[in-house]
């Protein structure tokens, strides 16, 4: 395996409510909902850099094509990170999750590391990391 991941799929349990999160919130670009036609088809991706999609399916559509019971959900499973290039850019993502509705979970503040970060939850309490690393520079 090459290690390279091109998609991000995150379990949702109202897809147009996450859609609106991410597209009129957050300003990400999406062509909108994708194969409502098929049963368990609805789908929504956004283009996130060169290469790599994040995609939005309802739960049970992911649970039924992964062949799994649906489960419930945890915060904690797993976390996104968006790296930034200074803290006055941390503060800037942060409220504007904020004002499309996200859950700040830990405001932004200095971390035991030397950077500056704060989380988030997404209407599906999907967590997210917002950062800056001094160590990390951004490639805009």
């Amino acid at each position: 395996m090459k290690p390279r991941i091109s998609l991000i799929t995150l379990g949702v349990d109202d897809l147009e409510r996450a859609v609106r999160f991410y597209r009129d919130g957050l300003g990400l670009a999406t062509d909108g909902i994708i194969g409502a036609e098929f049963e368990f088809g609805a789908v929504a991706f956004f283009e996130l850099q060169a290469g790599l999609r994040l995609g939005l399916w309802p739960r049970i559509s992911l649970a039924n094509d992964a062949g799994l019971p649906q489960q419930a959900a945890s915060a904690t499973e797993f976390c996104l990170a968006h790296n930034v290039s200074s803290r006055d850019e941390v503060n800037a993502v942060m409220a504007q999750a904020a004002a499309a509705g996200a859950i700040i979970t830990k405001p932004a503040g200095d971390t035991f590391w030397g950077g500056y970060a704060g989380y988030f939850q997404d209407p599906d309490r999907h967590l997210w990391e917002v950062a800056w690393n001094p160590d990390w520079p951004v490639s805009e």
